[in-house]
């Protein structure tokens, strides 16, 4: 299925979408969505993918809590591609390369207290590999799920998630890549009447993440808060899209995402749109992006969107702010008689520890701590 527009798209809703690579064109850098991404550092993502070497990506999981089952399922299967229809050309390559799908179905009216945790590992980062996981929440369920990407891979993949009605989903990703992996993932949430999803992004490890995240609602209720935490060290590139599209009345989305930076070419992008269409009445929406620059060299681009077609909205808005320390603040811990090294640190982990207490994992919780400290401390912040 190909969905053409006749002009270039002055809207996100009227984008090319289509399951056949072949439909989109050959990026040159220059497109809009594409200007931040180094292309060259993709391997051959941003490609067609013929001639490259296949590789593959293990999935893992221990035990899973009742009312949880994870499968393997075809491509034939009618839930594949039923949520998610690829939106550029590496989400294309990604669908018609993966040969099958991992499937995450909770049952309904389940309430799981233990996390789903589920890890995906990468051995050979010379090779192409492709990914699909379908997550599904059934109706008045409640849930976190915890997905892991580790090891080495060059990896396109995309991930389709359901929220039946009144069903409850705390989704945290976390990118902890080696330092060669390079991955491109589109993760697409459909929501159900008064379902509600709670996604937290977490992305420290890898030489290249672009990740780009879609919330759709179709019926009245529907809330996603989405928040994001990123440290980029030397020549990392970690970027971060965001499209909340509302298209029914009386929806909410919060967009937080915090980002710091230390090293040379140490590059963060986050783009976040939002599009509430003329029959989405009632909405209420805010994003936010703050990034924190640790020392010269780095760069952190950010770049907010709304784009509103009805004024019969319950609230809309936007900010973004980049910047260094706050020397006020390190002049009051240093006038305390704490050195400048563990001020420096203090205040990083106070810039983060508001979406790291997002998490509801105690144990990924203090990991994501130690993470975060060990990279000051071998920067010598």
């Amino acid at each position: 299925m190909t969905t053409q527009a006749s002009a270039p798209p002055t809207t996100k809703s009227q984008a090319l979408r289509s399951y056949d690579v072949a439909d989109f064109p050959a990026l040159t850098g220059l497109e809009e969505e594409w200007r931040f991404t180094p292309l060259k550092r993709l391997r051959g993502l941003a490609g067609d993918g013929s001639g490259a070497a296949r590789g593959t990506v293990r999935h893992e999981h221990g035990d899973l809590p009742e009312g949880v089952t994870v499968d393997r399922i075809g491509r034939d299967d009618p839930r594949v591609g039923s949520v998610l229809t690829p939106f550029d050309r590496v989400s294309a390559l990604a669908y018609g390369a993966a040969e099958d799908a991992l499937l995450v179905t909770v049952a309904r009216d389940a309430v799981v207290d233990a996390p789903v945790r589920l890890r995906v590992v990468g051995e050979d980062a010379g090779a192409l590999a492709f990914g699909h996981t379908f997550v599904e929440v059934g109706r008045f369920a409640e849930v976190t799920v915890v997905l892991e990407h580790v090891g080495s891979a060059t990896l396109a993949d995309n991930v389709e998630v359901t929220v039946a009605d009144g069903a409850k989903l705390t989704l945290v990703t976390l990118a902890e890549w080696a330092d060669d992996a390079v991955q491109a993932q589109h993760l697409k949430v459909r929501l159900g009447r008064d379902a509600q999803i709670v996604h937290v992004q977490v992305s420290l490890g890898g030489d290249l993440v672009r990740q780009h995240t879609t919330v759709e609602y179709t019926q009245r209720g529907g809330e996603a808060e989405l928040y994001g935490l990123y440290f980029a060290d030397s020549g990392q590139h970690l970027e971060h899209r965001q499209l909340v599209d509302h298209t029914v009345p009386d929806c909410r989305s919060n967009v937080g995402y915090r980002g710091a930076l230390q090293g040379d070419d140490a590059h963060t992008v986050w783009v976040g749109d939002v599009l509430i269409r003329a029959e989405a009445t009632g909405t209420d929406t805010y994003e936010i992006n703050r990034n924190l620059l640790l020392s010269d060299g780095a760069r952190a681009d950010s770049v907010p969107n709304l784009e509103i077609e009805t004024g019969e909205i319950a609230g809309a808005g936007h900010a973004s702010a980049t910047g260094r320390f706050d020397d006020e603040q390190l002049f009051y811990l240093m006038a305390r008689g704490i050195p400048e090294s563990e001020a420096r640190r203090l205040v990083v982990r106070g810039f983060f520890a508001e979406l790291i207490n997002k998490i509801p994992v105690e144990d990924l919780r203090e990991r994501l701590g130690d993470a975060i400290e060990a990279r000051l401390t071998k920067a010598g912040s």
